[in-house]
């Protein structure tokens, strides 16, 4: 027997149901299915950057780093007052190549590299990164960008 393509009425929604036994006979309850969500909480910070970075690439290499760094402010300020959302953070750093890196707080980063191309990169596996250690704490010293696992962004 030959299999045929699914199509949208071949889909089985399934409902569930709850049985009962009362004293005035048996009792059914049927639910339908909810819809699926992901779970994921979404913030407004994820269009604003998306924005971000698309004005960013429109602009001269040279004032990239510049405008971009005034763009996450602003999403920052934005996002301290809406406490209500998920906390969107990012930290600044400078490249030792003379890059301008934004490490955001679950583990991507941006980086504007020396010629004002953009890099989406993996905040731990795309640096080379030397730690200092103060009493108890530790902070990053130095990042050194590794490109070649990074991917470039570029205009559509």
């Amino acid at each position: 027997m030959r299999g045929k393509p699914l199509g949208a009425r071949d889909i089985n929604v399934v409902i569930s149901t709850d049985q009962e036994e009362t004293e005035n006979g048996r009792f059914v309850e049927t639910r339908l299915p909810e819809p699926l969500q992901s779970g994921v909480p979404t913030s407004p910070a994820d269009g604003m950057l998306s924005r971000a970075i698309a004005e960013v690439l429109e602009a001269p290499p040279a004032d990239r780093a510049r405008l971009f760094s005034r763009l996450v402010l602003s999403i920052e300020e934005y996002m301290a007052q809406h406490p209500e959302e998920r906390p969107w953070t990012c930290t600044r750093y400078v490249g030792t190549d003379g890059s301008s890196i934004f490490r955001g707080g679950i583990g991507h980063s941006l980086v504007i590299d020396p010629q004002g191309r953009l890099w989406r990169a993996r905040s731990y596996e795309d640096f080379e990164t030397t730690y200092a250690f103060a009493g108890t704490s530790c902070e990053i010293d130095t990042l050194t960008p590794l490109y070649a696992g990074m991917r470039e962004y570029s205009r559509l």
